[in-house]
């Protein structure tokens, strides 16, 4: 099995930026009023223009600050500083040592500074950049709105020339939609646009739909699919035209980046009219992706799924009827099936999902993304398993980042681990992934596993917020604390890290996730949240605000169309570190101790298959809202 990739090089404040140390006894001066994106109504005059470019040309060439006022590192004592300096501890955190009988193991060493924007240098290196980009604006240059202070909101990603058509090709039961909802998952964690466009869901709909209005029930047994039948193949291939079409709109009009067609198009003539289809509309890709499967055992599970999972197409049906039908309608498309072999045109074949992985003609960087990604893929059965590290000193004092050690609470933890790891996977084993930080791996000490520790699982870097309260930041940086809570998912810390870099560093994690069996991860909140997204596929909005609880096994298990989650929490009490999604009426909730259920709570279910056009559906909605009633249309 291969080693883990190091990860990326921690972000750094450069010398000439960096600010003085603080004691963190010393109490910060007044708050400072809210600093909005600045959109003044008047140029800058010339003399302050001058000045502030004199400034800033002063701070380039200015040398570094001396060891005198340098911050000195995180976890080392600040010579000539007195231990009175150090704040009076927390009483949750004086509860806990109390019952550990050592007040003094977990301390922080005395004088430990907080990190703070105070310094002179970043004063006028803010207030100078504010009166640049003045001017800036004035002169009709748009530059994206910053937030002053200790930190800004990162820009989203440009992807709008992303523009690529995936075509899917292969007979049915062989993991195709399957395969389509990977990748969809996968490119909206990164921030692509991407929707399915299935239509075997658009046929369903349109049944639905004649039954509701018309009361006619379709045909759409074996029959409805073999190529003798020219009706019904002439009715699939005004379907298939229909599906591309309502996928080519949505790319061109609704900034989409990435359509997949989700069909059989299993043959070259099907496929030579998707790429004159395509060839109409300048600046879009086109990626064939083809799922071949000969496997028996593996498409013996699929037409059983596909024979209890509820498909409208055998509503009434027995099961053994159901599998006996949908088995014809393979058979059917296996007569005219011609596998992709086209030596001119861009495609992806993938064997047995993820055997074997052929490509041809990869021509952009997207499409070699989408394919590395597949390369990636299998199918055995399997779960990940998700755990923060026991309850830590930092998280009784309410402080972020650092590299704390357990409390004793976060220790009975680590200690209860093991047995319940081996209660819920079985017989079978595990391979245990790690951060360096020390809390993590002080909680997979106990377990008795192959481990491996990725420098990409370290939690977000708060950068010059590190070792803060939140109370701390909101007193000292009340435009950024906003700032924060207005867009958490790009909001990063000035040297230090936001929801999307930390995204971005896991994406290695993820592709060797994807490859690998049963995995236990002991991370950080930020990391927990980030990789849970991906797997239950929730949007970056969601992301920063999923709950995550100390001292809870989160079990994640891949099913043929999504995810089931379950979650195991220990009796152990622990800080409650979740902070909600503020309200615009009222503030934070605070840290306090949480009081969460024990046992096994099933919590979130994506496996259940869509056998509907969910767009369809709402247009037709809107349509029929937007038509005039009988009466008005008489009147």
């Amino acid at each position: 099995m291969s080693m883990p990739p190091p990860g990326p090089p921690k972000s750094t404040v450069p010398a000439t930026k960096s600010p003085l140390s603080r004691s963190p006894g010393n109490k910060s001066p007044s708050k400072s009023p809210l600093l909005k994106p600045l959109t003044p109504s008047n140029p800058p005059e010339a003399g302050t223009l001058a000045d502030a470019i004199s400034k800033i040309d002063s701070l380039r060439l200015s040398q570094p600050p001396s060891a005198a006022t340098s911050p000195v590192p995180s976890g080392a004592s600040s010579p000539g500083t007195s231990a009175a300096a150090v704040p009076p501890m927390t009483s949750a955190a004086a509860a806990v040592r109390r019952a550990s009988g050592d007040i003094t193991k977990h301390a922080s060493p005395p004088a430990t500074p907080h990190f703070g924007a105070q310094s002179g240098m970043l004063k006028t290196l803010d207030e100078s950049t504010k009166i640049l980009r003045a001017n800036a604006k004035e002169k009709g240059l748009e530059r994206a709105p910053s937030v002053s202070g200790i930190g800004g909101v990162v820009e989203k990603p440009d992807y709008s020339e992303a523009k690529i058509v995936v075509a899917m090709v292969g007979l049915p039961a062989r993991g195709k939609s399957y395969l389509s909802n990977k990748v969809m998952r996968y490119l909206r964690w990164l921030e692509y646009n991407v929707e399915v466009f299935n239509v075997g869901q658009l046929r369903r709909s349109k049944a639905r739909r004649d039954l509701e209005e018309n009361g006619e029930k379709a045909d759409h047994s074996a029959q409805f699919f073999s190529d003798e039948n020219p009706d019904a193949k002439a009715s699939r291939e005004k379907l298939a035209e229909e599906s591309l079409d309502n996928l080519i709109t949505w790319l061109k009009k609704k900034g989409g980046n990435v359509g997949i067609m989700d069909a059989t198009n299993s043959t070259i003539s099907r496929r030579d009219k998707i790429r004159e289809r395509v060839k109409k509309e300048p600046g879009l890709q086109l990626l064939f992706l083809e799922s071949y499967c000969d496997d028996p055992a593996l498409i013996a599970a699929n037409v059983a799924l596909k024979a209890s999972s509820g498909d409208p197409d055998y509503k009434g049906m027995s099961q053994e009827e159901a599998v006996a039908d949908f088995r014809k309608r393979i058979a059917a498309y296996e007569k005219v099936y011609q596998t992709i072999a086209e030596p001119d045109i861009s495609f992806c074949r993938i064997q047995n999902v993820g055997q074997q992985v052929s490509i041809n003609k990869i021509e952009s960087y997207l499409q070699s993304r989408i394919a590395f990604y597949l390369m990636n893929l299998h199918l055995k059965p399997r779960s990940i398993y998700l755990s923060r590290h026991g309850e830590s000193m930092y998280n009784v004092e309410g402080k972020i980042g650092g590299d704390a050690e357990l409390s004793p609470r976060g220790m009975q933890y680590a200690r209860a681990l093991p047995d319940m790891v081996k209660k819920h996977i079985g017989g079978g084993g595990v391979e245990v992934w790690t951060s360096t930080l020390t809390r993590t791996i002080q909680t997979a000490s106990f377990l008795p596993f192959e481990k491996k520790t990725w420098k990409a699982l370290d939690e977000l870097d708060a950068g010059v917020c590190d070792g803060m309260t939140y109370e701390e930041i909101e007193e000292k940086y009340p435009e950024d604390y906003e700032a924060r809570d207005e867009d958490k998912f790009n909001y990063r810390y000035r040297g230090g890290e936001s929801y999307r870099d930390v995204v971005v560093r896991l994406e290695p994690v993820i592709m060797e996730l994807e490859r690998q069996e049963n995995i236990l991860i002991i991370g950080h909140q930020a990391i927990i949240r980030c990789l849970y997204a991906y797997f239950m596929g929730l949007s970056q909005e969601e992301l920063p605000y999923i709950k995550v609880p100390l001292h809870t096994l989160i079990k994640i298990s891949p099913r043929a169309y999504g995810c089931l989650e379950e979650r195991f929490a220990l009796p152990i009490a622990a800080v409650d570190t979740h902070r909600s999604k503020p309200s615009k009426e009222g503030k934070n909730p605070t840290y306090g101790l949480s009081n969460l259920p024990t046992g096994d709570v099933p919590v979130h279910d994506t496996s259940a298959r869509k056998y509907y056009d969910q767009t369809a559906d709402a247009d037709k909605a809107a349509a029929d809202a937007a038509a005039p009633t009988p009466k008005a249309a008489e009147a």
